[in-house]
């Protein structure tokens, strides 16, 4: 973040401050911006179903991962230029428009037969490509953008100055870099710095940001621009970037004000619970150690920590109030650290110092030296785990103040996903109102419910098919950039599950109405020696605050058990005609361009008994 002077805060007495006002920021000028660029910006249709892309990247990548045709493997392999591709485009658009397989030219009857017919691409004479005839460099839909976008990757460096700037991606990677205000300054009257620390824990002495594709990448020196023009363009654009960034940390930070939620957190027994017993119940790990709480709220953690006999706690909280608060609780308990202990003669001088401001800043004030911390503990997980979490905090504070081989709590992280049936949606509840028939209301709800992500507690017996590890994350070697990942899953129904949940011994089927994803928290043996233990949020555990993450199908998709009989063989897969017996989910968890918000696709491809597939169009939630 941008900040002309530390606020960093020390609670050795606990004091009241009056914090400076800061500005209003005036966005409307950024705001129509946006709303011009956004009109300009056109979206990718799919070369073989209506899911549509902003970038071309992610486009193209679904469609070798969801209909098989991997097209920068076609364009290497046959060497194609940019007129070849061009025309291979134009090509399979026309072909699927007239339900024809573009590969093997078998035509179906149906998209639908089409979609679950794609396969692996043959081979192809390069002197008789289908699609070499200059019929195809007209193109086929009209205002096709991946014509104009399939290239973009390989722009050369001569071509970077004429390059806009994506405003939209820059903010995405602007997260990632920071400028020192000793190197870089925008010349106004003042001449005051522009961006110093933005996020993610990132700093560096001299950042050189290198415009492709839209995109800013920071590089060591800043003498190697192209275009000077665009540093002040890029300058400009990383302040107003920052000031957002500032701002959404604020008001996140802010909302943690509220002694309503800390309660909430706090009366979490399992939640609570589980940091207890690992910090308590671990005496060879705690006793005597010097132990980091990253964004500390009460304090609650860090007074264990002071209990278990930490020999010095540093509770780090960016919430004034609340740091304020979390000092007065120590002070009130006697666990308040009020002076160095060559000069306190009071005998019940703490161990714990209450710091107030974003962890990211504490390394300038050298109230803490680097890789001095023994246990670095916090509570950051947010909702699907990565929802507003302190993860990057974590990890910055892990790399800044934790000793080589120092502890984490918890030290891994686990997400787990499965499948959900009509029990844990809304159309049960709606179906009978004191005897009257609202499913339409029920209906409408998971309708929207496909596009908007639902935080809610999903009961262990409408989870009908198995439980699969999403992504594992080791919290003491993992990086940044490791929070974005794509993983796929196979669910299948556990066991014989009747239509109400309950196991049963006929064949039935069921409907599979989403994906429910929750995760795990793990304070293993590798720090917990004495007593290791687990925070789960599972359905099938006692519920936290944090509830299950619920991703809805735009439609159900019909299951049933393997070796079914009197199954429908031309029926479309995931029907009741042809049910699935197995769902295989590729879903996609990335940051979101807003600060603190991520997120999430999500790919379908149904297995039918006998082989054949069928896919869903991808869909897009994005958890704000």
């Amino acid at each position: 973040m941008a900040m002309e002077e530390s606020n960093i805060t020390t609670y050795m007495e606990v004091e009241a401050e009056n914090s400076d006002s800061e500005k209003d920021q005036n966005w409307d000028d950024w705001e129509n911006g946006d709303e011009e660029d956004d009109a300009m910006n056109s979206k990718l249709l799919c070369l073989f179903c209506d899911s549509t892309y902003t970038s071309s990247n992610v486009l193209l990548e679904h469609c070798a991962s969801a209909h098989q045709f991997n097209f920068n493997t076609l364009r290497t392999t046959l060497a194609l230029d940019f007129y070849g591709c061009f025309k291979l485009i134009n090509y399979v658009r026309s072909k699927v428009a007239e339900n024809n397989c573009w590969n093997c030219g078998i035509v179906c009857r149906s998209k639908e037969d089409l979609l679950n017919h794609l396969h692996e691409v043959a081979s192809f004479d390069n002197g008789k490509l289908p699609w070499n005839d200059d019929e195809f460099l007209k193109p086929f839909l009209n205002e096709d953008a991946l014509l104009y976008s399939f290239d973009d990757d390989d722009e050369g460096e001569d071509d970077v100055d004429n390059m806009p700037i994506d405003k939209v991606e820059l903010l995405k990677d602007i997260e990632q870099i920071s400028i020192d205000e000793a190197d870089l300054t925008l010349e106004t009257e003042e001449n005051k710095p522009i961006a110093s620390s933005l996020s993610g824990g990132k700093s560096a002495s001299m950042i050189d940001t290198t415009l492709n594709n839209g995109f800013v990448a920071a590089e060591a020196g800043v003498s190697s621009y192209r275009n000077l023009d665009y540093l002040d363009s890029s300058l400009c654009i990383a302040k107003v970037a920052a000031n957002k960034i500032k701002d959404v940390n604020k008001n996140y930070f802010g909302g943690y004000s509220s002694y309503g939620i800390h309660r909430d957190m706090i009366s979490d027994k399992v939640r609570t619970d589980a940091y207890r017993k690992a910090i308590m119940e671990n005496p060879s790990l705690l006793k005597g150690a010097v132990v980091m709480d990253v964004g500390c709220g009460t304090g609650i953690l860090s007074l264990f920590a002071a209990q278990a006999g930490a020999s010095r706690v540093i509770a780090v909280e960016a919430s004034e109030k609340m740091a304020t608060v979390a000092a007065e609780i120590a002070k009130d308990n006697n666990l308040l650290w009020i002076g160095s202990k060559n000069e306190a003669s009071d005998q019940h001088n703490g161990v714990m110092e209450v710091v107030q401001g974003m962890i990211e800043e504490l390394k300038s004030t050298q109230k803490v030296q680097p890789h001095s911390v023994d246990v670095l503990v916090s509570e950051w997980m947010g909702y699907c785990l990565l929802y507003e979490s302190m993860l990057s905090s974590v990890l910055y504070a892990r790399d800044q103040f934790l000793k080589p081989g120092g502890a984490i709590l918890p030290d891994t992280a686990t997400m787990f996903a499965a499948g959900f049936g009509r029990g844990g949606t809304s159309i049960p509840f709606w179906e009978n109102v004191y005897g009257f028939n609202m499913s339409r209301i029920g209906k409408e709800i998971v309708k929207d419910a496909s596009r908007i992500p639902i935080v809610d507690v999903i009961d262990s017996c409408d989870v009908i098919t198995n439980s699969t590890v999403l992504q594992n994350f080791d919290l003491v070697t993992m990086k940044l950039e490791e929070m974005d990942f794509t993983a796929m899953v196979e669910l299948e129904l556990k066991g014989e599950i009747s239509a109400n949940g309950s196991t049963g011994s006929e064949p039935t089927t069921n409907w599979c109405y989403g994906v429910v994803v929750w995760f795990d928290m793990g304070f293993t043996g590798r720090f917990c020696k004495e007593n290791p233990t687990t925070l789960s949020t599972s359905p099938h555990t006692p519920s936290t605050h944090w509830s299950q993450t619920i991703l809805t199908f735009s439609e159900p998709i019909a299951m049933v058990s393997p070796g079914t009989l009197n199954i429908d063989k031309m029926a479309a897969v995931g029907t009741d005609a042809c049910p699935a017996v197995k769902i295989q989910c590729r879903i996609s968890v990335v940051r979101a361009a807003q600060h603190r918000s991520i997120d999430i696709s999500m790919e379908l491809t149904g297995i039918g008994p006998f082989g054949r597939k069928r896919n869903w169009p991808a869909q897009m939630f994005n958890l704000l």
